[in-house]
């Protein structure tokens, strides 16, 4: 099901329309510091009262916003799961005994390599950047003095590592949402995504290696530090990998996500017993508002590494993506996105000028709303149609609202993603912004891809298409 045009109206009039739009989640995000849905809910109420002065009735554009949501009902759905195998795999130890293993590639003289990588299996195993960031992100800034390194080029390897993670884990809200907008399996999305994905993290690896052997120190008592709190924790055991075995396997056979993720979380519950007993009570605890270690252990920085999951933590992510499907939906309602996309249809004619499209798309609402959420789900909502008409299969679409929408986010000073990174790591944005190549490398590869026709998947048929994986 998707939403219907209720209204025809000039290009120019859907122009000014979006732009007010922009404007009122603009001011009201970046200007008045508001939380995304408060802004999604003032631009609902502003294209409401528009649908009023056109003459619809609000039964037909309620129906027209929930046609929005129903279009991206699977990133809904998955968020539940997605929710309880973090803390299934927090409680087993799964990723514990990775970040634990993890440290291990920390090398003195290739220091800004060791930060980039390591940042990036971490960013894997947690699904978040900005948690990524907020931890280990802060413990390589740390470091970073007594290695006398150059802070900006560890805080822009720290941002590409991070952000590598959020792009490629199956457990990344924003991985999820760009899926399931378009309309494709989780893990067919993520494989897609390495054409670009894998160029741009190899060559960013090369880059950091021309700044390798500027650091003199080899004081690893940081890292050796939170070993020990892994340690401590009682979470690091060799077996405990297994859960992320079963993940990895199962997504390479392409069994469905929701099935993937359903295995992963019972081999994770079994690891949980090897080493602790938890009462059915306390996993109920664990699996809604997320897995926590026992109160009597000083974990410091770890504490809150392993501190996620949870059914609880997807609900500010859900409600993200409901609001933004309904406004989405709406814009549809009114012909603002159809008379938009008319506007520069003749010039959308090939898969170069439309991963171009939707690429600035994605791009432009990251720098002028500064929100990546969006970013993905209007950019995914306005060019489904338009891929189609092309013969273009959606994940493409899902690639490139990826490469330009959240890996974006933090290279925009104002952003979310940019204010919080700058202020946890202590590194002003356009400090690390140079360094951080994996960011823009992922957005000038989906271009250059997509206008040389390189990795580009067509549909065959919609009825051959193998639901979309």
């Amino acid at each position: 099901m998707s939403p219907k045009m209720l209204t025809q109206i000039s290009t120019q009039l859907a122009f000014i329309i979006c732009v007010i739009v922009i404007a009122v989640m603009g001011v009201t995000m970046i200007g008045f510091g508001w939380v995304p849905h408060l802004s999604l809910v003032l631009a609902i109420c502003v294209l409401l009262a528009i649908g009023l002065i056109k003459g619809l009735s609000f039964d037909d554009m309620q129906a027209q916003m929930a046609s929005g949501v129903m279009s991206g009902i699977g990133a809904i759905y998955l968020f539940f799961f997605i929710g309880l195998m973090v803390a299934a795999l927090m409680m087993s130890g799964a990723i514990p005994t990775l970040m634990y293993f993890g440290f291990e590639l920390i090398s003195p003289e290739y220091y800004y390599i060791s930060a980039f990588v390591l940042t990036s299996i971490i960013g894997v195993a947690l699904g978040s950047s900005l948690t990524t960031a907020a931890t280990l992100g802060v413990a390589f800034i740390g470091m970073s003095h007594a290695f006398d390194a150059n802070v900006a080029i560890a805080a822009g390897a720290v941002v590409s590592g991070a952000f590598f993670g959020d792009k490629m884990s199956p457990l990344s809200d924003t991985c999820t949402i760009a899926s399931s907008v378009v309309g494709i399996d989780l893990f067919a999305h993520i494989r897609n995504m390495m054409y670009t994905t894998v160029p741009a993290w190899i060559l960013t690896v090369i880059l950091f290696w021309f700044f390798s052997g500027q650091t003199v120190s080899s004081d690893l008592s940081q890292v050796t530090v939170l070993q020990g709190q892994l340690i401590d924790s009682g979470l690091v055991h060799s077996y405990a990998i297994l859960p992320f075995i079963v993940l990895v396997g199962l997504a390479v056979f392409r069994v469905n996500a929701i099935y993937t993720i359903i295995c992963t979380i019972v081999v994770a519950l079994i690891v949980t017993y090897f080493h602790s007993t938890p009462s059915i009570g306390q996993l109920g605890g664990y699996l809604f508002a997320g897995y926590t270690p026992a109160e009597s252990l000083e974990l410091g920085e770890v504490g809150g590494m392993i501190s996620r999951g949870g059914v609880q933590s997807i609900f500010f992510t859900q409600a993200i993506v409901v609001l933004a499907l309904s406004l989405g939906g709406l814009m549809t309602a009114l012909g603002i996105l159809p008379a938009l996309l008319s506007g520069i249809k003749q010039s959308l004619t090939t898969s170069g000028r439309a991963i171009f499209a939707a690429a600035m798309s994605a791009l432009s609402i990251n720098v002028l709303i500064g929100e990546q959420y969006l970013s993905i789900l209007l950019s995914g909502t306005a060019f489904r149609q338009t891929f189609e008409r092309l013969n273009l299969h959606p994940k493409n679409l899902s690639r490139t609202i990826e490469d330009a929408g959240t890996v974006i986010n933090p290279l925009v000073p104002w952003s979310v993603c940019g204010v919080f990174i700058s202020q946890a790591l202590g590194v002003p944005v356009l400090d690390y912004l140079p360094y951080a190549f994996f960011c823009y490398l992922s957005l000038l590869l989906t271009l250059i891809f997509g206008f040389s026709g390189i990795t580009i998947s067509r549909l065959n048929s919609p009825a051959t298409d193998k639901r979309m994986t």
